[in-house]
């Protein structure tokens, strides 16, 4: 009578089932008053994607920043916590100066644009960007995640806007390159671009066959947080 061998250790990892999506979907808001919340984050832009009232004692809306895979929702007995106590919530953008002044444009009080430093923030103001020193204006060498502003609502519920343009490896998954919306994909095509014509400059100012291969690995690599092409 044979044995039957046991499965070796990598064997039983490579069978490991890979867990069921789960998307981030909402985010509750509390606000106390639900008509001037809805004309902040409508006058935002934003997508009004629902809004449900009983007459009696229950409403919720629901709203969706452009490109968002993730909603926010607020109303009437939609949540129990204070108005106002919802901070630290992250708009990422690809183009810090560009949202500011869109929502100034819309006249939303927006902060002065700062920076990550490094070290360790100890003043008492906005204490949620994870603790770090914060410096007036953009990042200096416009490096990812290091450039914000904020803002906050009517009832105090605080946002940041951080600009990100090259996410870190393990971020996204690698086999599979996803957009929001045709802004985003056109803002990756113009960094692709910029960073290929610098690619042609180092090859001589020669025009280069293979641009579209090119831009493809700069999108996919840029999202993914793997090297880029040179």
């Amino acid at each position: 009578m044979t044995s039957t061998p046991e499965p070796s250790k990598a064997a039983v990892q490579s069978a490991t089932p890979r867990p069921a999506d789960m998307k981030l979907e909402i985010v509750v808001i509390p606000v106390s008053d639900v008509e001037r919340a809805k004309r902040f984050y409508g006058g935002l832009g934003w997508r009004l994607d629902a809004d449900f009232d009983n007459n009696s004692d229950f409403r919720v809306i629901q709203f969706t920043p452009p490109g968002s895979g993730c909603s926010i929702i607020f109303g009437k007995n939609v949540t129990a916590e204070a108005p106002g106590s919802v901070q630290g919530l992250y708009l990422i953008v690809s183009d810090i100066e560009a949202s500011r002044k869109d929502l100034l444009g819309r006249g939303v009080k927006v902060s002065e644009l700062f920076h990550d430093a490094g070290g360790v923030y100890v003043g008492p103001d906005e204490p949620y960007l994870f603790g770090r020193l914060r410096v007036g204006g953009r990042d200096p060498e416009r490096r990812s995640y290091r450039s914000f502003a904020s803002f906050s609502d009517p009832d105090g519920n605080g946002w940041f806007f951080q600009e990100l343009t090259e996410r870190l490896p393990g971020r996204v998954d690698a086999d599979g390159t996803t957009f929001n919306s045709s802004t985003e994909l056109a803002k990756a095509l113009l960094r692709a671009a910029t960073a290929h014509g610098e690619h042609e400059k180092r090859n001589g100012g020669k025009h280069d066959e293979g641009w579209p291969d090119w831009y493809a690995e700069y999108i996919v690599n840029e999202q993914a947080g793997k090297p880029l092409p040179l």
